[in-house]
């Protein structure tokens, strides 16, 4: 990549009137700090909250309510010869609505999955501390991804 293009990408993107999301005044800041995510129930739910408020804000006055429904699978993925099972894959589906708080109208929604994978080759301490470093790390990246599509959603709201 050259020098030149480098230098100048910033100014095209300028010149075409692209502006960061989360920028000040910027499309999606309505969301920070006015979302009151729904209270966890389980350690999924604890990790996707926190991640959430830590990429929106803790609201103080909100004005939007965000539900979700979390369903994880674990999957036997490595297979040795005498049929033990050595890695897994763990599967998150979140499916999420955000409601204006006023007037309970639904503003968007929807769902993302995404997965990790850990070994269960160690002693059983092991696989099991696996396990839930696997659960935490979906937990971030599906909090992640549903912070996107709110912000993307935010952003083409008039």
């Amino acid at each position: 990549m050259s020098r030149r293009f480098v230098v100048l990408a910033p100014l095209a993107l300028a010149a075409c009137g692209f502006t960061p999301a989360l920028a000040p005044d910027g499309p999606a800041t309505a969301l920070l700090e006015t979302v009151y995510v729904q209270d966890p129930t389980d350690k999924n739910g604890f990790d996707l909250v926190e991640r959430l408020e830590e990429r929106l804000g803790r609201p103080e006055n909100p004005k939007y309510d965000l539900s979700y429904t979390i369903v994880t699978e674990t999957l036997g993925v490595g297979i040795t010869t005498d049929n033990k099972i050595t890695r897994y894959n763990l599967k998150g589906v979140v499916d999420y609505t955000l409601t204006d708080r006023a007037s309970g109208a639904r503003i968007t929604g929807g769902r993302v999955q995404n997965f990790t994978a850990y070994a269960a080759t160690g002693s059983t301490v092991a696989s099991l501390a696996a396990e839930e470093d696997a659960a935490y790390r979906l937990m971030r990246i599906l909090a992640d991804q549903i912070t996107a599509r709110l912000i993307a959603a935010t952003a083409r709201q008039p």
